[in-house]
């Protein structure tokens, strides 16, 4: 399964070790899925996960968010969009997440926030689902 990473998923992952989006992250890294990614995607999770609210929630320090999103970098293939179908979605972030969806060949998006890429998504042919949808659509 391919997928692209919203950022509120990747905000969960690391707010919460035991949730969901933890053990998503967890399949990235194993090698179990896949998940693609445009450079403005990462710049977008480096900068809420740089937010003192953030930092406070995840007890990480700035250092260690760029430790984390460094091996995150290693981990997604990177996809450069060729087409952009802008507007599509209320969001310009979202976009990027959609783009990278389209562009890459992903499956699903990863999101919390369902509403916010129906239905787009769809008319593309890629799905929207919560991180623990994912899971037990992957483990059942």
């Amino acid at each position: 399964m391919i997928l692209a990473i919203d950022t509120d998923v990747i905000v969960a992952a690391l707010r919460s070790p035991s949730g969901a989006a933890r053990r998503l992250l967890g399949l990235l890294r194993t090698g179990q899925i896949q998940a693609v990614a445009t450079f403005g995607m990462l710049v977008e999770y480096d900068a809420v996960l740089s937010r003192p609210e953030q930092l406070a929630a995840t007890g990480l320090t700035i250092h260690e968010v760029g430790r984390v999103l460094d091996g995150l970098a290693t981990l997604v293939v990177p996809v450069r969009p060729h087409f952009l179908w802008r507007p599509q979605l209320r969001d310009p972030n979202d976009e990027m997440v959609l783009e990278a969806a389209v562009n890459g060949g992903a499956d699903r998006i990863a999101t919390f926030n369902l509403a916010d890429y129906l239905p787009a998504a769809t008319r593309f042919g890629i799905g929207v689902q919560r991180p623990g949808d994912i899971l037990r659509r992957l483990f059942l």
